[in-house]
């Protein structure tokens, strides 16, 4: 064979492989950290204290302000006639960055609020993400475009970009006039219509807050705009002027965590969280497949004498896969002094963390690999002992609907159980 043929098919294989190579490696990539740790000997500082606050800020690199009104919402029945009402208070612009969003009921009112405000002139400007909102139809986009809302992609799946196909935008921006803001768990879908309580109604924990943490948030959504879009986005209509600092409110930030080839924001937050707690470390989470790491850590926690509480989802799971995952956890937990919850009475959606009834965390990210190291998520965080008490006592009210796994039950489940979870091993890293 020619040696020139040669060589271009060399360079046209390389081409041609070299990504999907590096697609793989970022797929299956994990997390760095193994450990928390201080070099004169001493304990991480206690969620409790200012020196875990001050220590958080710069992990997680977002400043924590004063301030704040933050208000809690624990299914849809709560959620929606709040967001629903801010929207169609909307007097200047609305921004709106979401993951999951399919046809239904809450997607027709979402259209027509946003509708109507266009036609009031407001700006509006959503950010959808290609694989989570596939579902909704190009009519719907179209009827939005029509009408005035600026519409944009997430990563759409090209065949050439497909080394990004796994790195989704899983956060959940809404900001209204540049003063209101929202982020959670919830999606654009009819399943998080309700209380919460009923099978097909899903147990979901989401947060709106005002104040400063407010232009923090906007600023996650001109992130993901910038990329999309092509186009980065300024001025007072989207970020107004900063009202006077108050020394009043909730102590609180909104935080983006971003992928990167390293530590990443989120395993940084989850770690110092959890090294931070003292008494009692309360984690709800959808889909939790904590690494081996993670799972040291959680343990060490509880042999510290931490009161460490799992709530995560039961049987009427959304994805089996996952479950079975997180089963292949359990045993090594419940030994190690963990103790785990199991949602029963629908899916539980929430993701949320509170520590020593004065930390919190509320957002979007998952206790995975996917989380921590792919997608990009959404947070806020509060330094607060009210935020943190109600989220406690809803997390209380939810332990009485789940139940606990126990060791010496888990250790004779079936073998076929043991089998499925060993599968679903293998796929962790994807999860």
């Amino acid at each position: 064979m020619n040696v020139w043929l040669i060589v271009v098919l060399a360079l046209v294989g390389g081409i041609l492989v070299i990504p999907v190579l590096a697609g793989v490696g970022h797929l299956t990539r994990g997390t760095p950290i193994s450990r928390v740790r201080s070099l004169d000997g001493s304990t991480p500082p206690a969620v409790s204290t200012d020196a875990f606050r001050a220590l958080i800020q710069l992990a997680a690199g977002s400043e924590l302000h004063k301030g704040h009104e933050v208000e809690l919402f624990f299914n849809g029945d709560q959620l929606y006639p709040r967001l629903w009402g801010d929207l169609r208070a909307a007097r200047t612009s609305i921004t709106l960055q979401l993951y999951y969003c399919n046809p239904g009921q809450l997607a027709d009112e979402l259209k027509a609020i946003l509708l109507e405000r266009a036609r009031a002139g407001v700006q509006i400007l959503f950010l959808r993400d290609a694989f989570g909102s596939g579902g909704l139809k190009k009519e719907y986009i179209d009827e939005l475009v029509a009408g005035g809302v600026d519409v944009c992609l997430f990563r759409p799946t090209h065949w050439y970009e497909m080394h990004k196909a796994q790195h989704r935008s899983h956060i959940r921006v809404v900001v209204v006039d540049g003063v209101v803001a929202y982020t959670g768990g919830f999606g654009i879908d009819d399943k998080w219509k309700g209380d919460g309580r009923s099978n097909g109604s899903w147990r979901e924990t989401s947060v709106r807050f005002t104040g400063p943490a407010v232009a923090q948030h906007q600023a996650i959504f001109t992130v993901g705009w910038a990329e999309a879009a092509r186009d980065l986005l300024t001025g007072e209509v989207l970020f107004p002027p900063a009202l006077p600092d108050s020394e009043n409110g909730v102590y609180a930030a909104s935080v983006h965590c971003a992928p990167t080839v390293g530590s990443t924001v989120s395993e940084r937050l989850i770690a110092l969280s959890i090294t931070g707690a003292r008494r009692k470390l309360y984690i709800a989470n959808a889909y939790f497949v904590p690494d081996d790491d993670f799972r040291r850590l959680l343990r060490d926690a509880a042999k510290r004498g931490v009161d460490v509480r799992i709530l995560t989802a039961g049987p009427p799971t959304d994805t089996k896969l996952t479950w079975f995952a997180s089963h292949a956890r359990y045993q090594e937990l419940l030994e190690g002094g963990v103790r785990i919850f199991e949602y029963q009475p629908t899916m539980m959606h929430a993701k949320t963390i509170t520590v020593d009834g004065v930390w919190s965390v509320v957002g979007t990210v998952n206790f995975d690999n996917r989380s921590f190291a792919l997608n990009d998520e959404s947070v806020l965080m509060a330094h607060n002992a009210a935020v943190s008490e109600q989220l406690e006592r809803a997390f209380v009210e939810d332990l009485a609907l789940s139940r606990e796994i126990l060791i010496d039950e888990w250790r004779r489940r079936p073998v076929i159980d043991r089998m499925c979870e060993n599968g679903a091993t293998l796929f962790s890293r994807f999860l």
